[in-house]
């Protein structure tokens, strides 16, 4: 289904000033969830819970993350994007400080999901702003940009929460986390502006444009392509802790460096898509991508089932990790053209579904234990077929 608002003729890129504290913002997910992963050995430990206690954590914080975007997404269609960004934000620092300062797992659990929901104002309205200012292939360029700039995130946090734990200890992580927190705030206040004037916002109920954009078929196909792509994602994200040091023997600071390597190919296939974008429509890109990682993902379940080295596995995963960025900020642009005058509403949509999507696996990747990587690759290979039938979802059926 065509989009019920004509295509804006494309705009120009953003300043840079603006396009870092968008990626920034949008890097709120990454930051709070991937500094204190190296920390879950410890914290299983210290806590005295499993593997998957542990992981509750990260569950809670992306169901928080979820809800808070269906929530701050509307809102900042229906009252501009400043202020629930600021009040969102601001909010996002007290429950880190309350995180560092939780003390048994219930509570931590409790405060991850507020943090969540708080943390959601800062991706939801950072892409509900490049929306708002650009357009067409501007628009695919600059959102791969914002998914390569904000892969920079995942890159350090791992490798610095590693050197944390060893040094501080996990609560010495989330302290890092609440001043990270900090800045972002400062970032906003100081640099964003509002970009959604009185006479553009939705008016009646400030729900009303979800409505509006779960009408539309193809939206809701690059939807679940999101979310689906997010859900190897976060498969990898969540099992990775286990994966690396109990299945491959590596340290924090090993895996750290592990996992930067891996985030490291996904920023550069990043950077390679927004140069694409100028070239290659993004949606051929992304069709592509998808069917490289699903063949990655069925090569990691036949490594997982027969006797090879541990490290072999790292393979597999390090070609779903960076076929994922020609995928993540694609189907973001592609998807948010179809919710054109709900923008807003569209990017909580879009989040609401990536996180939902994230809190479902990362549980199940921890069935097996940490001495397994099967219910890993289960997880990704599923996720990534998903992401293909989604994929074939948003086929245009119409003669060209």
């Amino acid at each position: 289904m065509p989009p019920a608002h004509p295509t804006r003729p494309a705009a120009p890129a953003l300043r840079t000033g603006l396009l870092l504290v968008l990626a920034f913002l949008a890097a709120t997910g990454p930051f709070t969830t991937d500094l204190y992963l190296p920390s879950f050995p410890e914290m299983a430990a210290e806590l005295e819970v499993s593997a998957s206690g542990v992981q509750l954590t990260l569950t809670a914080f992306l169901v928080g993350m979820a809800a808070g975007q269906l929530a701050f997404g509307p809102i900042s269609d229906r009252y501009g994007r400043l202020r629930p960004l600021l009040l969102g934000s601001g909010a996002f620092v007290l429950a880190s400080v309350a995180c560092a300062a939780a003390p048994n797992l219930e509570v931590l659990i409790i405060a991850r999901f507020v943090q969540g929901l708080c943390a959601a104002a800062g991706p939801v309205i950072a892409r509900a702003v490049a929306a708002d200012l650009t357009s067409g292939a501007s628009a695919a360029r600059t959102f791969s940009l914002l998914m390569t700039i904000g892969g920079v995130a995942p890159v350090l946090a791992p490798a610095l929460g590693g050197v944390l734990t060893g040094l501080w200890g996990w609560r010495g992580v989330l302290w890092t986390l609440a001043c990270i927190a900090a800045l972002m705030f400062a970032c906003a206040a100081a640099v964003v502006r509002e970009t959604h004037p009185p006479r553009q916002r939705t008016a009646g109920p400030p729900f009303k444009g979800l409505g509006v954009v779960v009408r539309r078929g193809r939206f809701l196909g690059y939807a679940l392509l999101f979310a689906s792509s997010f859900g190897v994602l976060m498969g990898y994200i969540s099992a990775s802790p286990f994966v690396y040091q109990s299945i491959m023997g590596l340290g924090p600071e090993a895996y750290g460096l592990m996992f930067g390597l891996n985030a490291a190919g996904m920023v550069a296939a990043g950077f390679t898509a927004a140069k694409l974008s100028r070239r290659v429509p993004p949606r051929r890109t992304v069709t592509r991508a998808v069917a490289v990682i699903v063949c990655f993902a069925t090569a990691l379940l036949v490594l997982t089932l027969t006797a090879v080295p541990p490290l072999l596995l790292a393979v597999p995963i390090f070609g779903m990790v960076c076929s994922l960025g020609f995928v993540m900020g694609n189907t973001t642009a592609l998807a948010l053209a179809e919710a054109d005058g709900a923008t807003g509403s569209g990017s909580a949509v879009l989040g609401g579904a990536q996180f939902l999507m994230g809190a479902a696996v990362s549980p199940l990747t921890g069935l097996g234990g940490e001495f397994t990587a099967l219910p890993l690759a289960l997880v990704m290979l599923c996720s990534a077929l998903l992401a293909a039938a989604a994929l074939a979802l948003t086929r245009d059926r119409r003669p060209a």
